[in-house]
């Protein structure tokens, strides 16, 4: 899988933790009576760490490579690592602005 390909992979799945969780979660919430829309905007906020550290495949490695890139010289992987975890964090801020939007949020 190219750079790219990986990004963009990394950015999707970070937007599509945060959608589907808020919206699975607007449908609980109506299963119990509580207001769905209220509850999906909430969601949304508390689910964006989660949905960056899943879309990244998880902390331990995505350290271990910053250390190497940091300890060993090694810019490249560096900044590659650092692009993918920007990219999930503009995925999971891209989900919560479109679920905000949705439940009529800030």
């Amino acid at each position: 899988m190219s750079f790219w390909q990986k990004t963009c992979l990394i950015f999707f799945t970070a937007m599509g933790v945060e959608l589907g969780g808020a919206l699975i979660g607007a449908l609980a919430a109506v299963l119990t009576g509580q207001p769905p829309l209220k509850t999906m905007a909430n969601l949304a906020a508390d689910l964006k760490i989660w949905a960056i550290v899943a879309a990244i495949g998880g902390t331990f490695t995505t350290i271990e490579v910053l250390e190497i890139g940091i300890l060993r010289g090694q810019f490249g992987t560096l900044a590659k690592q650092l692009l993918f975890i920007l990219s999930a964090f503009w995925g999971a801020h891209a989900g919560l602005w479109m679920v905000n939007g949705l439940a009529g949020g800030h």
